[in-house]
């Protein structure tokens, strides 16, 4: 009995399994899992950023402003990245160009989605008034978990897999899948770098949190230090898949751009601890301040020309000198 217990357990561990769906049908709909794992990443995300820059003193839901656009030119981008570093999937002999535009199939970059996404939340962050590098910073922990949640999409797809290896923890992966290389045996095992990648990146969401509050890294140096912790496991990860890609000097176009991920992570850590020695004043603008409305003018807050928050309580009665008494300024509308 003792042996058959063991070799059931061996058997449990000797190989990690790929599911055997990747989507589900509701009538005429087809809902792929990959999408599900992204969709709850980025409300997971939203949540965790707006929590935080509740508590820095930034309206409530403000985050909503700056997601929005930053998700939407994030996806736009990621595809146009996929699509420029792997021409041959969309324009080379017998392939379909029109297939560009095929996005539900799977072919999203996410340096493409940094790129995008942060072209997305300068606009926001412009237009609702909150500082960019606050929202960055915000947003650097939730970023991370978001991405590991997105990588059991690959898992689902039983994609973007690494070398074969006869490591105890190996990825099946169905012979008959398109993605299984050539004149392997149907039962090779693959590194599973989509838990590879789940694993580290949930390590640094810890780091990134424990960061911030006790080495209090602001304008913009905690995104910086996510863009180190993200790119470097992505220099290991990437160098050992075997998807196809295009390859630069003897490395893939990916292992690039992670590297340049830590450069500028580690300019943007360096040059804004230059730039800045003392703490944020706020989470908004000069000139962008929430402001609690005075009783009788209706809740909420609303917005007003000043630097910094102002407090707009009235003064003690031994400050009132001369007879002057205590006013209030509202925003004008």
């Amino acid at each position: 009995m003792p042996s058959f217990a063991l070799s059931v357990h061996a058997s449990v561990v000797a190989s990690i399994p790929s599911p055997s769906i990747s989507f589900i049908e509701l009538g005429p709909l087809r809902i792929h899992f990959y999408a599900l794992c992204i969709i709850a990443g980025i409300i997971v995300a939203t949540i965790m950023t707006n929590h935080r820059l509740t508590k820095q003193g930034a309206e409530p839901w403000v985050v909503l402003d700056v997601t929005l656009p930053a998700v939407v030119l994030g996806i736009i981008v990621a595809r146009a990245y996929h699509v420029l570093t792997h021409p041959g999937f969309y324009f080379g002999e017998g392939t379909d160009p029109l297939a560009v535009f095929y996005i539900w199939e799977g072919g999203i970059a996410i340096y493409g989605a940094l790129i995008g996404g942060a072209i997305g939340a300068w606009l926001g962050c412009r237009w609702s008034g909150i500082r960019f590098w606050t929202y960055a910073d915000a947003l650097a922990p939730g970023l991370l978990l978001a991405q590991a949640m997105g990588r059991f999409g690959n898992w689902f797809n039983q994609e973007l897999f690494g070398l074969p290896t006869n490591v105890p923890w190996g990825l099946e992966i169905d012979p008959d899948n398109a993605a299984f290389p050539p004149g392997l045996a149907p039962d090779t095992l693959f590194h599973p770098t989509f838990l590879y990648e789940v694993i580290w990146n949930v390590a640094g969401v810890i780091v990134l949190l424990w960061a911030g509050r006790k080495l209090q890294l602001q304008w913009g140096r905690l995104f910086g230090l996510y863009l180190i912790w993200y790119s470097a496991g992505r220099i290991v990860w990437e160098s050992i898949r075997i998807d196809p890609s295009e390859i630069i000097l003897g490395l893939r176009t990916n292992v690039w751009a992670a590297i340049l991920g830590v450069v500028v992570g580690l300019s943007i850590m360096i040059v804004q601890k230059r730039r800045h020695t003392g703490m944020e004043p706020s989470p908004y603008m000069p000139g962008r301040g929430p402001v609690v409305a005075e009783p009788g003018e209706g809740a909420g807050v609303q917005s007003q020309d000043t630097t910094e928050f102002v407090d707009v309580s009235e003064p003690p009665a031994n400050e009132l000198q001369g007879g002057a008494t205590a006013t209030s300024t509202v925003a004008s509308k």
